[in-house]
């Protein structure tokens, strides 16, 4: 586990906590239409556990669970505020969890889980290859990553980009769909699929599966 930089996790977690019980009525549109568009990546028997980084306020499960209500799903976030608006979609649940945890220190044994997922908040990792490492090392060596998030190839992304380095102290950098192959590849995964799909006239997103590569003997 790579040591925790809380000046910028502090940021992060400040302003989600605000927004907590807002998130989902200002992003409504924009949550269905991302989380539509991972699920169509999302291909399951039914019975896997899985890991959602950055959780935010459990969209990603509700949708899973509508579809799949066996699975055993377990979500993180650093915003504790995010999480109990999580927590309180799910109370008649007992297949479903929600820790507070970083990205880059997830308080998981080794091979945990079938499969890892992370969705519009790889542009805030401050330390993505650390953190797509960690969700390797809780991976099972069959298991499967998705990374869905904003892809810097579409104009609008990269304009977006500019602002928010500006106006946004916690916001880090989003990437272009090589860039995030890289990532992946420098953290041990081959990339099995990836697509990238313009969502609005003006914005793009990508996504990319990857699994995780054998260490050579």
């Amino acid at each position: 586990m790579m040591a925790l930089d809380m000046s910028t996790e502090a940021k992060i977690k400040f302003q989600y906590d605000r927004i907590a019980k807002i998130y989902d009525r200002r992003w409504h549109s924009y949550i269905r239409n991302t989380l539509t568009f991972l699920m169509e990546h999302i291909h399951l028997g039914g019975h896997e556990t899985i890991l959602d980084v950055a959780c935010g306020t459990g969209e990603l499960e509700r949708l899973l669970l509508a579809t799949y209500p066996q699975v055993k799903l377990v979500g993180v976030d650093i915003s504790e505020q995010m999480l109990e608006i999580a927590r309180s979609k799910f109370t008649a649940r007992n297949n479903i969890e929600f820790l507070k945890a970083s990205a880059i220190a997830l308080p998981f044994p080794n091979a945990s889980f079938d499969i890892v997922v992370t969705s519009s908040a790889f542009h805030y990792f401050e330390h993505p290859i650390p953190a797509l490492q960690e969700i390797r090392r809780v991976l099972r060596s069959n298991g499967t990553a998705i990374v869905l998030d904003w892809c810097r190839d579409f104009w609008s992304c990269q304009a977006l980009d500019f602002a928010l380095k500006l106006i946004d102290p916690a916001y880090r950098t989003c990437y272009t769909q090589t860039e995030l192959h890289g990532f992946l590849n420098a953290a041990s995964f081959d990339v099995t699929a990836a697509r990238k799909k313009r969502l609005y006239p003006l914005w793009g997103m990508m996504v990319a599966t990857g699994n995780p590569i054998a260490p050579s003997i």
